[in-house]
């Protein structure tokens, strides 16, 4: 929930990665909005990071940041005053007792599975390391051998990777509060940002403010699970922004735009695969195509709305017959997913629909917690089996990751408290589907979205979903006040995301962290460019899910640097082509080990069509905020473009939304005025502040 505004802010502290940088075109909007403000009214700035103060005074020399007044680097270990560009001697001088860095290395360099950290993070009060995927039991029996060995030290392990030890002193806050110490400066005048657990000791400093950007990672959330931050809805540095709109700060936040020619770095990724004509602002057209689209794509999402709840497709344009008679339904998938896509949109009618869809659902939710796939809107009897009698595991995860935006958005805690057992019991529902307690689902064949295409056991859309769902139930009972459940789910949520990245993206470097499975020691074949479709305990399906590694970064299990290489895999194979996008790449073509014979039912799943490389517009808008996200605004706006042109194509009728194309021919295929595909659409136009150009709601 937002937090009080802190009645003034005279030094504002802020992470670097993750935080103020990882997307440059979001960068670039901070350095301008800073240096924009007054001198006078202007706080102090300290960049606080894990970053070393050469590698920050590199940045600032070359632009990319506006430059500080002053430097804590090395999570917390060095100190630097820019205004007179010197160290404070005093600052280092309680760091010498306790600490002994020869034993230290000695100490962890002795670990399994530990890898020391590049030069650049090193120097003498700061001893770091990669150690990917241990546990607080690990974390605590290397501070009791530290301490055993007579060391004063603070180990600070974050991202489930990065471990420092540090002197006994020193982490980010204790340095943070040292400089307002030696500033005569009270804490209640500071304000905080960050995204990761090295962060959290800035906040805990009393009477602190702080500022949680969206991407921020669990154990975060967890360390601050008690304290009223500000949690932004943007990302990275645009979430900085908003919340320093927050606390007065800025009088505004700047809407994203694309990088100015003089900005761009000539050596940059982007260098590699666009042209400089592809960086160039929308036309005329162009925004007229988008204004009409929005318009259209409101038209098509209110078609929807019933006495139940969100229905998948329009009741009343679309024809259906013998099995296709579940589209007259309030799917779970498909509401749920609206209601995500909608929720900061507060016209009456979708905001009622919003609560509808979400109480037609967990009323029918089972004694067990199974969420059912469809509730049928005319006699509103709940399908528990779905196609084939096999049950929707997706409808329980996009459930919980619903409701938790719809209370977030609309402050709606009477929703909440009322169905507060059944969520519970839904999440036991879903845990019970982790059978060896390895923190990811066993999945069911076509037991997701995708119920007739055959992945099965683990499943990287649905364990993307997993992940997510874990988190909202955590933030959930934060909301409610159950701040020890709400941090265990949190932690929870932590281990998942790092079998996650562990498990599915294979690769042949020493020191991963995964374990030996069947799945990883063939991995030694190659390196991944993506987080591969499917694990089972025999192999593993090396397929680019595209909608699950979208959802890995937009859910913030996977890092930019991650996401950059898939997405330069997926762009350079054409998943955008001819339409945004194909869900899967390569297709399964008759004969492929992953070949079904069920995949001929209806001709539904031939290679391009439907789940087998088809193209779905309510993934094109993922796609579209996937690479915003990245820094790559033209890039963005144009695919909305290719987006609105795909859904303006129809059947029979112009602007029907449909609810797949053929990945080939480009051609509208399947139900008409789909509601996850103007309320995706919405979100994209929305998220990229096109404004000017799509007005929200009626207006």
């Amino acid at each position: 929930m937002p937090a009080p505004l802190a009645p003034t802010v005279s030094l504002f502290s802020s992470d670097l990665d993750g935080t103020l940088l990882g997307n440059p075109e979001s960068t670039h909007r901070f350095k301008l909005t800073w240096e924009a403000l007054p001198p006078k009214q202007r706080p102090l700035l300290v960049y606080n990071s894990g970053r070393g103060v050469a590698d920050m005074r590199a940045l600032i020399a070359a632009r990319k940041l506006p430059k500080a007044d002053y430097l804590i680097g090395g999570v917390g270990t060095e100190l630097h005053d820019l205004r007179t560009d010197r160290a404070l001697p005093a600052f280092s001088a309680h760091f010498g007792q306790g600490w002994d860095l020869a034993k230290i290395e000695h100490i962890v360099g002795a670990l399994t599975g530990i890898e020391r950290q590049p030069p650049e993070f090193l120097h003498p009060f700061k001893s770091s390391w990669f150690w990917p995927r241990v546990d607080a039991a690990q974390i605590d029996a290397l501070r009791q051998k530290l301490a055993d060995a007579g060391l004063r030290v603070t180990v600070v392990y974050s991202s489930l990777r990065h471990l420092d030890v540090l002197p006994a002193a020193a982490d980010k806050g204790r340095a943070l509060a040292w400089l307002c110490q030696h500033l005569r400066l009270p804490l209640g005048d500071v304000l905080v940002a960050g995204d990761t657990g090295n962060d959290s000791s800035m906040f805990l400093l009393p009477g602190i403010s702080g500022i949680v950007v969206e991407n921020a990672q669990p154990e975060l959330f967890e360390a601050v699970v008690k304290l009223p931050t500000y949690v932004a809805r943007g990302v990275m540095a645009d979430g900085v922004l908003e919340g320093l709109q927050h606390f007065g700060v800025i009088p505004a936040a700047p809407l994203p735009r694309g990088l100015p020619p003089a900005a761009r770095d000539p050596t940059d990724w982007q260098a590699t695969l666009f042209r400089q004509e592809s960086l160039r602002s929308l036309t005329a057209e162009d925004r007229a195509l988008l204004a009409t689209a929005y318009a259209q794509a409101l038209v098509a999402l209110r078609k929807n709305i019933t006495p139940l709840g969100f229905s998948a497709c329009s009741l009343t344009d679309n024809t259906v017959t013998g099995t296709d008679a579940n589209y007259r339904s309030v799917w779970a998938r498909d509401g749920c997913f609206t209601i995500v896509q909608t929720a900061e949109m507060t016209d009456p009618d979708i905001r009622a629909a919003q609560r509808q869809t979400l109480r037609t659902l967990l009323d029918a939710v089972s004694i067990n917690g199974q969420v059912p796939a469809n509730v049928r809107i005319d006699d509103g009897a709940p399908d528990y089996a779905g196609v084939g009698g096999i049950c929707s595991i997706d409808s329980g995860l996009w459930l919980v990751i619903a409701v938790y935006h719809y209370v977030t958005q609309s402050g709606d805690t009477v929703l909440l408290a009322e169905y507060a057992p059944r969520l519970q019991r839904v999440m036991d529902w879903l845990s019970a589907h982790d059978s060896n307690n390895d923190g990811l689902l066993e999945i069911p064949e076509a037991g997701d979205w995708t119920d007739l295409f055959g992945r099965s056991y683990h499943v990287l859309y649905d364990e993307i979903l997993w992940y997510r769902a874990n988190v909202c139930f955590g933030r959930l009972l934060e909301y409610q006040h159950d701040f020890a459940r709400a941090a265990d789910y949190l932690r929870w949520s932590q281990q998942i995301a790092g079998t996650i990245k562990s498990a599915f993206w294979p690769t042949t470097q020493p020191g991963a962290g995964a374990a030996t499975t069947f799945a990883n020691s063939q991995a030694a074949l190659g390196d991944a460019q993506y987080l591969v479709a499917e694990i089972t305990p025999f192999a593993f399906n090396w397929r680019c899910d595209v909608l699950g590694n979208i959802l890995a970064f937009l859910t913030n299990v996977i890092d930019a640097d991650r996401a950059r290489t898939a997405f330069r895999f997926m762009w350079g194979v054409g998943v955008n082509d001819p339409w945004p996008v194909a869900n899967l790449y390569p297709v399964v073509q008759a004969g492929d080990p992953d070949w079904r014979a069920y995949y001929t039912v209806n001709l539904l799943n031939l290679p391009n069509h439907y789940h087998n490389g088809g193209i779905w517009p309510f993934i094109g808008g993922l796609w579209v905020r996937f690479i915003h996200r990245l820094g790559l605004h033209d890039i963005a706006c144009h695919e909305l473009v290719k987006l609105a042109r795909v859904n303006e194509l129809g059947r029979e009728h112009a602007w029907e939304f449909n609810e797949w194309v053929h990945g080939t021919t480009g051609r509208p295929m399947g139900k008409t005025y789909q509601a996850w595909s103007a309320a995706s659409f919405l979100r994209a136009c929305q998220e990229l502040h096109l404004g000017d150009e799509t007005p929200s709601g009626d207006e």
